[in-house]
């Protein structure tokens, strides 16, 4: 026993200085750390980062905000702090911040219902330091739905070329094809639209040699013709009744114009358009009565939630020569009675045109309390009017305000997620020229957060794509059917509906 203590005595000073040093070692670390800390300057304010995501409200599923850190420097230290947690540390020397899914995702459950910070400290090439004012979002326990479904396409309408509709997870950036033109002797397709969000559920039209409705139910596609001797044109702009029931379309005779000026080089008028109903069950189509003498064009159906009013845009039918800067459509609804497939009568939801403005694309919380619309100066389409915003209608008082996501760009297609907690629309206003989807809680009519565009793997993406996302969709899962599965359904001889009265 005596001669084993005297051994480790004997080892612990003969370890003396190695120890010693690490002492020496770590107060002079600590030293270093407090002399290198104390030389820190102070900003005063956030850094400048893009995607912008500062002060915004974020969902605890969100895919990792990647971002760039848009200011000088040779390197960056990125402290990140949850609200009741410890985060972590990452390390950039071009300002380019991609956060580990695993420690993202952690992050976001220790800051549910509370918020992240992200403190950056730059360092120059003297080695001085610059910390910034930490950017702040906020984290609510609302999801959001676990996919977007997009139409991904060069803007304009001139080519057909490689245009494909893309199902994307908001949770992560897994990204999946669902339809590619290439496919399909690069026929155009549009118009998906889908059944309360389901992924199951869901239709697109495709124009050209191939053309037709596609109907998407579980993994089985049908292709149907649905246009009827009764309609003036395809039947296009479609709405899901929520029974599942039923389609309700606009049919429309449209004419595109180009023409120099920058902010509106194209223009899509309606010649004529009107309202049809699709009987999913009978394979057949009926029109919407007629109220009065009077002719209208109306276009972009919507259903309320528990589907007894079917709401659309409308305007009297303009004359040949006429001038499209002038044509103003307004707000209307109808009542409908699933179980007898009748309509009552138009009635005024808001008369834009009194006011010389436009509506489009009208669509309605899942609540049924809300109705969002976009507005502007004049006609049908607005995705190339600099000046479309996204007003909100409540419906409970009926009373009308501008929403206060909008930008100086345009802002344009818009949906719901499942849950009605937040929107997805499409917005220009990262280059003026491209469509990107935004996200933005709509906690009530009266507290809506700042909009986020959709994260991405390289957050510099957005500064080099040239495509643009068009009518971005909220889904509750993955879609089962691909490409290749629309091949074969393109192949069958479509399903031709009938006409079954009005």
């Amino acid at each position: 026993m005596c001669s084993f203590s005297k051994k480790i005595k004997m080892d612990n000073i003969k370890h003396l200085p190695v120890i010693l040093l690490i002492i020496i070692a770590a107060i002079f670390f600590i030293g270093c750390k407090e002399a290198e800390n104390k030389n820190i300057v102070s900003t005063g304010r956030e850094p400048v980062i893009e995607p912008d995501y500062s002060g915004t409200t974020i969902p605890k599923n969100i895919a990792p905000m990647n971002f760039s850190i848009l200011e000088e420097g040779k390197s960056f230290t990125v402290n990140v702090v949850s609200s009741s947690g410890p985060g972590f540390t990452l390390k950039s020397k071009d300002g380019i911040v991609k956060f580990p899914l695993k420690a993202w995702k952690k992050l976001l459950s220790e800051s549910e219902e509370g918020n992240i910070k992200i403190e950056i400290i730059s360092e120059d090439k003297d080695r001085k330091l610059q910390k910034y004012d930490p950017v702040q979002m906020n984290v609510v326990a609302d999801p959001l739905d676990p996919y977007l479904c997009y139409r991904l396409l060069y803007p304009g309408y001139e080519s057909w070329v490689e245009m494909k509709i893309v199902q994307r997870s908001t949770e992560d950036f897994r990204e999946l094809s669902v339809f590619e033109n290439q496919l399909l002797n690069e026929n155009c397709v549009n118009c998906h639209s889908f059944n309360q969000n389901r992924s199951d559920r869901f239709l697109l039209h495709v124009r050209g040699s191939l053309g037709g409705t596609y109907f998407i139910d579980g993994e089985k596609i049908t292709r149907t013709a649905l246009r009827t001797e009764n309609m003036p044109a395809n039947a296009v702009y479609p709405s899901w009744h929520p029974s599942g029931k039923f389609v309700a379309f606009s049919s429309n005779k449209t004419v595109q114009s180009f023409h120099m000026h920058t902010d509106k080089n194209i223009e899509v008028t309606d010649m004529y358009s009107s309202m049809f109903l699709y009987d999913v069950e009978k394979n057949g189509m009926l029109g919407l009565p007629e109220d009065d003498t009077i002719k209208y064009m109306e276009t972009f159906p919507f259903w309320s939630p528990e589907g007894n009013y079917l709401y659309y845009c409308r305007t009297v039918q303009v004359k040949e020569g006429h001038d499209f800067k002038e044509v103003r459509y307004d707000l209307v609804r109808r009542s409908f009675d699933a179980a007898t497939s009748v309509f009552g009568k138009a009635e005024h939801v808001y008369n834009a045109s009194e006011k010389n403005k436009s509506v489009s694309f009208p669509s309605v919380s899942p609540d049924g309390k809300s109705l969002v619309f976009t507005l502007h100066d004049y006609g049908t389409f607005s995705i190339w009017h600099k000046e479309a915003d996204l007003h909100l209608l409540n419906l409970e008082n009926m009373e009308i305000e501008e929403m206060s996501l909008n930008s100086r760009e345009t802002e344009s297609w818009h949906s719901w997620s499942s849950n009605g907690k937040w929107i997805v629309f499409s917005s220009k206003r990262i280059d003026g020229l491209t469509a990107r989807p935004f996200f933005a809680y709509f906690r009530s009519p009266d507290s809506i957060g700042k909009p986020f565009v959709l994260p991405q793997k390289d957050p510099t993406l957005y500064r080099r794509m040239e495509k643009t996302f068009n009518r971005p969709e909220l889904v509750n899962g993955k879609i089962k059917t691909g490409p290749h599965d629309f091949m074969k359904a393109a192949k069958q001889d479509p399903v031709k509906a009938k006409w079954i009265g009005r």
